[in-house]
């Protein structure tokens, strides 16, 4: 069965930029880029016209910037994933991009393979997180550990290492040969010892006290 194709459009303010990906995607097979965009407001109407799998989002753009346009999608309920690409791993921006609903974070110098892989994550709804960008996130997303604060189970890690590769629900059940029932389970009892609120912040949080990494 051949693999179905993923669409995407690329939200920019450098033209170099949006042409690099438009080629290296093209270049490629099981990838189609729809359409470019200047800038967030572009890429809001641009998604909305032609309904891509996936946003690749820069966040720092004249014009409107990536995390307004992210709130924006996901206020509409679009179904496109955007996936950030962010020049700097310090980008103050990026943990706002992540409470607006993004469903992935690179750096824009990682290799073309870990771009390729994370637009396919991304289009399936999974986490994909830069542990570069992980590790400038943490500041942002921790909350301090109350006295005695538990620590992660040897299966609540073996699951946080599987979210952190972009693993799904399903497959995780499916890895550790149980239920998705008992891996969302998990996955709640992760958040509430992390101190996160979703599955990008809890990898954020765990390469920061290297349980991760």
């Amino acid at each position: 069965m051949a693999e179905q194709t993923i669409t995407l459009i690329v939200v920019d303010d450098h033209p170099v930029v949006r042409d690099g990906l438009r080629g290296m995607f093209a270049s490629s097979p099981g990838f189609e880029v729809l359409g470019e965009a200047a800038n967030g407001e572009e890429g809001v109407e641009l998604a909305a016209r032609l309904d891509p799998d996936v946003v690749l989002m820069d966040l720092r753009m004249p014009g409107g910037g990536g995390v307004a346009a992210i709130a924006e999608l996901t206020r509409r309920g679009a179904r496109s994933k955007v996936l950030v690409l962010t020049t700097y791993d310090t980008d103050s921006n990026t943990l706002p991009a992540i409470e607006a609903g993004a469903t992935g974070y690179l750096l824009k110098d990682a290799p073309r393979d870990e771009l390729f892989t994370a637009v396919r994550a991304a289009a399936e709804g999974r986490t994909v997180l830069s542990p570069a960008v992980a590790s400038r996130l943490v500041s942002r997303v921790r909350t301090p550990a109350a006295p005695g604060s538990e620590q992660l189970s040897a299966r609540e890690r073996e699951v946080l290492e599987l979210v952190a590769k972009g693993t799904s629900n399903r497959a995780i059940a499916a890895e550790l040969f149980i239920s998705e029932a008992t891996v969302k389970t998990h996955l709640t009892h992760i958040f509430g010892k992390l101190g996160a609120k979703d599955r990008a912040a809890a990898v954020a949080v765990a390469y920061d006290r290297k349980i991760l990494g």
